[in-house]
């Protein structure tokens, strides 16, 4: 195998492990950020379950109404 050959193996091979390097650190931005994005939903998801959970009371507290009359 010529030097030359060797040059060239060598990028190419220095190439892929930096290629490597920085998806392993896209992938772990990503994972930050998809936890980051599901706290955000099961925030999201509380606040209305709570919004719905008010509706159903004020239904509830219409209809007890409505009999009374």
């Amino acid at each position: 195998m010529s030097i030359e050959l060797f040059n060239q193996l060598e990028q190419q091979v220095n190439n892929a492990v930096e290629a490597i390097e920085m998806l392993k650190m896209e992938a772990e931005e990503l994972r930050e950020e998809n936890a980051r994005l599901k706290q955000e939903h099961d925030e999201w998801e509380q606040r209305l379950s709570g919004l719905v959970t008010k509706f159903q009371a004020l239904e509830t507290g219409d209809s007890s109404d409505t009999d009374a009359s």
